[in-house]
Formats: structure tokens, sequence, C-alpha cells
């Protein structure tokens, strides 16, 4: 019986092998669809206390950046994630981390850079110009410049003077607000490069406030990227016209600081 079963087993063997050969295998992911799921980390000010809800004790800055060094995190320069999004360079490695800095505050001379340096860090500051040598709690051009010596600062736009994008709407004509948006970014962007030499093509939206219109604004100025304050990883499901930022506090220590990284962290309420 065996002996008869035998050679039609094996027949149908070749019949089918063909077809089993030519079945499509699964395609390996092309690296530039691969996953990225990397924080982009926001500070806004320094000091010894907590003077407002923007200011992070320079103690805990320093708190995040050793927690990113012993834990084997990376931190990567902005353009890096950027360029992975526009297909210009490979995916971020795991456990990337961004560090960025919004409004150029005077603390980011004064308590930021010293650590910046010691942990050897990469940092985005994204410079709104009408406050650069002229208030108080800014920076002046000549120390963004000492900044950018060090190799390590890149300089970015966050509009000419931090405007309220959703209230200037509402009090301004259409033509009036067409005009001031277009001020606004390619004000920004012109002095930036002019001061400092640098290339400006990413934009934080003041107040994290942005719709259709003002990233077609922003693109026509010549944004590449434009970010945002919403509270999630730079990932697959996102685009380089309006990536996410975590507006850290001086809480997010310790476990919550932890549950950023990790992507575990609840969603809150973000007051300027």
């Amino acid at each position: 019986m065996m002996s008869r079963i035998a050679p039609v087993l094996f027949a149908l063997f070749l019949f089918l092998s063909p077809a089993l050969a030519a079945t499509p295998q699964p395609k390996q992911q092309p690296a530039a669809t691969q996953g990225v799921n990397v924080p982009i980390l926001l500070y806004h000010r320094f000091g010894p206390t907590v003077a407002d809800g923007m200011t992070i004790k320079t103690s805990v800055f320093e708190e995040h950046l050793k927690y990113l060094r012993d834990n084997g995190y990376k931190v990567i320069p902005l353009r890096q994630l950027v360029d992975y999004y526009l297909k210009k360079g490979p995916a971020p490695g795991p456990k990337s981390v961004v560090i960025v800095e919004d409004d150029a505050h005077k603390t980011v001379y004064s308590d930021m850079l010293p650590l910046a340096k010691k942990y050897n860090v990469p940092v985005t500051v994204f410079v709104y110009p009408s406050a650069i040598s002229n208030a108080k709690y800014a920076m002046t051009w000549d120390q963004l410049r000492e900044l950018k010596k060090t190799g390590l600062f890149d300089f970015q736009s966050h509009t000419f003077w931090h405007p309220n994008f959703k209230k200037d709407r509402k009090k301004m004509a259409p033509a009036e607000f067409e005009k001031s948006v277009d001020t606004q970014l390619t004000k920004s962007k012109a002095r930036i490069e002019k001061e400092l030499g640098v290339k400006v093509d990413m934009l934080a939206w003041p107040f994290g406030i942005y719709d259709d219109y003002l990233l077609k604004k922003a693109a026509a100025a010549g944004y590449v990227s434009t970010f945002t304050i919403e509270r999630h990883h730079a990932g697959a499901a996102d685009t380089v016209a309006k990536l996410p930022r975590y507006l850290l506090i001086n809480a997010d220590q310790g476990k919550a600081f932890a549950q950023i990284l990790a992507g575990t962290a609840p969603q809150r309420n973000v007051v300027y």
C-alpha cells in the first residue's frame, strides 16, 4: 500500500513546488518608512528656583541630562531628525532624543550652555529676534554667537515677536492678518540668518498655535518643518510639517521624566 502512495505524494510535491517558490515573500520595510519614535524635549528657562510655570530648576535639567546619559539615550541634533523625515538621512537610532529651547532666554547662556558643554549635547534654540539684544530677559546677539562657536547650538525661528495668531486673526482684517503673518515668518528668518550666518528653515509655533492656513504660509516662506507642543513622540504617523514636542515643566522629573521618554506620560493641558 505504502509503495503505491509514495509515488503519488512525490508527484504532488513536484507539481506544487513551482507555486510555492513563486509565493511572494514579505518585503523588508524600506528604510524611509521604518519606525521612528523620538521625543523632542522643549525647555524655556532655568534658574535656582521655580520663578514661573515655564522655569525648570537648573539642577533638574542636569538630572535630565544625567538620566539620558546613564540610561543609554543619545541626544541627536534636531536637524538629523528633520533630515530623516525629508528622506535626506537615515532613521535615528533607538533611544534617540532631541533637545530644543524656545525664546532664547538669558538663562540659556548662563545655565543651559555650561551643562550642554559638560554633557556634550546638541541643542536647537528657537529665536524671536525682536527680543534679542533688546528685552532684559533675552540673550544678546553676541551671546548667541558664543553659543554657535561651541558647535553644539543651532538657531531657528520662533517668528519675529512671538504673536498670538489666534487673537490676531480675530482682531485684524483678513488682508492685515495675512501681512502680519508674512512679516512674522519672513522677517524672523532673514534676521537670524543675517546675524548668525545659519540656515533658518524650521519654525516653532508661538503658543503652539497653527492651522492649515499657517502651515501653508510657513511652507511658502521657506520653512521645511514646523513644531507644535503636542505631547507625544515624533513617529511614523507624524509629518515634517508639524512635529510634536513635550513642553517640560519643573514637575517633569524622576518617574515623570522617565514616562515621557518611554512615551507613557499622561496628557495634560499646557498653560503658557
